[in-house]
């Protein structure tokens, strides 16, 4: 796996650019590796850091006149359900991602294989002197119907009382809101005939969900490193107010590495190979008691500290600077509001609001997302169980690496007498880091601002997205997350996005889709 993020250097970022805006728009499109002109954009070179005013009167009216085009095109993306755990819809999924790209003008659509599910490459050329890389998922979490308000998979447009009208669906906020929103603004562009300011470099994958464990070998490919090596950083749409039309913003996200813990009597050489009756364990050993020791010995005795010898001794402090973004954060983030959006009245240790957000940054987790043994359905079945299963996931700050936490892991398990135990890892990755003065940061503030918000900046994301494909090597590229607009529940039932909202302070779906338009002038 790469390394922890590693920034370009200002002075080469700087020479970078300068060689860029030197050339002339014709020579540099040439020069592009996997770049095709696209005739249907204008080709004029990129004038300056935003359009004006009546030029943006054009776009938002463009955007207007579109927003039933924009939901129907996120309605159809919701009813395509691709769901890479299941391994459902995932074809079908990617192929109208890639139709997507396609009629939003971006140019040599490819079907990237790897050994799991297809990612997606693909590059729109404007002539412009900047590139800007663009990352995209098309897979969703699982979901169970009976949970949902509405059909998870029929994007029902609602009204949520204080919020305004939500489109609710797998899906909705954790990618496709924000993606859709992000290809509308392309359109309206182009509806409106203005020039785009930016070349893009456009990579997706269908595992993001599932810890990301092919896509290296999307972004690894010859081709598609020679053009993303052409980018001044890599973007991901996202939905980033709050309630209150609040904005945060991260520095990073934490790595993690999801795995499966698996006891059974075959391996262990010890109680039943299958389920036996429950009588049995005057005699027996028990493949799943066996599991919960093991659980044990990985934490604390509260559960809340890792206590895997050598598990945290590559953690990074975090510096002066880190702290007092979270101090800052602490006096404008609402406590009471995180607590009941959480449905908790204590954080872990009691600790302080400040110190919860410094953990939530900063502190390496080991989390069991769910035990299975034996039977599980309506009553008692009275078995001893011959194999038991916890689904685990450990999150990781600077400067661990998803290796070296899972070799850590293993020897521990070993030296405790569990070395019987299986640990299946099924994806996971490194930390991943951008300076707080790289140019992607910077811009997304500056609109932000322009937007009436001033953000609140934290070192990092407490989840966790692939990141460092593009931050570490080879690529050593800023990255960052940017949009304005609402959404809530993701990897939850009845998880929404916001389509029109009751609170100007809080933007719509075509207050998302002007707010993307913004950023690209912005980073051009």
């Amino acid at each position: 796996m790469a390394s922890e993020s590693n920034p370009k250097s200002d002075a080469v970022d700087q020479e970078r650019r300068a060689l860029l805006q030197g050339a002339a728009a014709t020579a540099l499109s040439a020069a592009m590796t996997g770049l095709t002109p696209l005739a249907a954009w204008p080709m004029e070179a990129s004038t300056g850091a935003s359009l004006p005013a009546g030029d943006m009167d054009a776009v938002r009216a463009e955007i207007t006149k579109r927003h039933d085009e924009a939901l129907q095109r996120l309605q159809d993306w919701i009813k395509q359900p691709s769901i890479a755990a299941e391994n459902r819809g995932m074809n079908e999924g990617c192929e109208l991602m890639m139709n997507m790209l396609k009629d939003a003008g971006f140019s040599g659509v490819t079907k990237m294989p790897t050994d799991g599910q297809p990612g997606v490459f693909a590059t729109l050329d404007a002539g412009a002197p900047r590139t800007l890389g663009i990352y995209y998922m098309y897979d969703v979490k699982q979901v169970d119907p009976s949970e949902w308000s509405s059909p998870p998979f029929e994007g029902a447009v609602v009204e949520k009382p204080g919020l305004g009208k939500v489109l609710v669906g797998r899906g909705a906020v954790n990618q496709k809101g924000p993606e859709a929103s992000f290809l509308a603004a392309l359109h309206a562009l182009r509806g409106a005939g203005k020039k785009l300011p930016l070349n893009f470099v456009f990579v997706a994958e269908g595992e993001e969900e599932i810890g990301s464990p092919h896509f290296p070998q999307v972004v690894h490919k010859p081709e598609v490193l020679a053009a993303m090596k052409k980018c001044d950083a890599v973007f991901m749409p996202y939905a980033s107010q709050g309630l209150t039309g609040d904005v945060s913003m991260y520095l990073g996200a934490k790595g993690v590495v999801e795995l499966e813990l698996i006891s059974s009597g075959e391996k262990w050489g010890r109680g039943p190979k299958h389920d036996v009756h429950s009588s049995t364990k005057a005699e027996l050993d028990s493949p799943a008691w066996h599991l919960v020791e093991a659980l044990a010995t990985l934490v604390t005795p509260d559960g809340n500290d890792p206590a895997i010898p050598g598990y945290t001794d590559k953690v990074r402090p975090l510096s002066d600077a880190d702290k007092k973004l979270i101090a800052d954060a602490a006096k404008r983030l609402n406590e009471s509001d995180a607590k009941k959006q959480l449905g908790v009245e204590h954080w872990v240790h009691d600790v302080s609001w400040e110190e919860a957000l410094t953990l939530l940054a900063s502190r390496p987790t080991i989390n069991i997302e769910g035990l299975v043994g034996g039977y599980t359905g309506p009553g008692g079945k009275t078995i001893l169980p011959g194999r038991a299963v916890a689904k685990m996931d450990l999150r990781l700050v600077p400067d661990m690496t998803a290796e070296g936490a899972l070799a850590a892991l293993k020897a521990h398990l070993a030296s405790k007498g569990f070395g019987d135990i299986e640990v299946h890892m099924s994806g996971g990755y490194d930390p991943t880091s951008t300076p707080a003065d790289a140019r992607i940061i910077q811009r997304s503030a500056e609109v932000y601002r322009k937007n009436g918000i001033d953000p609140v900046v934290l070192p990092r994301l407490a989840g966790s997205w692939p990141g460092y494909v593009f931050t570490g090597e080879p690529l050593r590229l800023p990255a960052g997350h940017f949009g304005l607009g609402h959404g809530n529940g993701a990897h939850a039932p009845n998880e929404y996005y916001l389509i029109e909202s009751a609170n100007p302070a809080v933007k719509g779906m075509d207050g998302a889709v002007e707010s993307y338009v913004e950023f690209l002038y912005a980073m051009a």
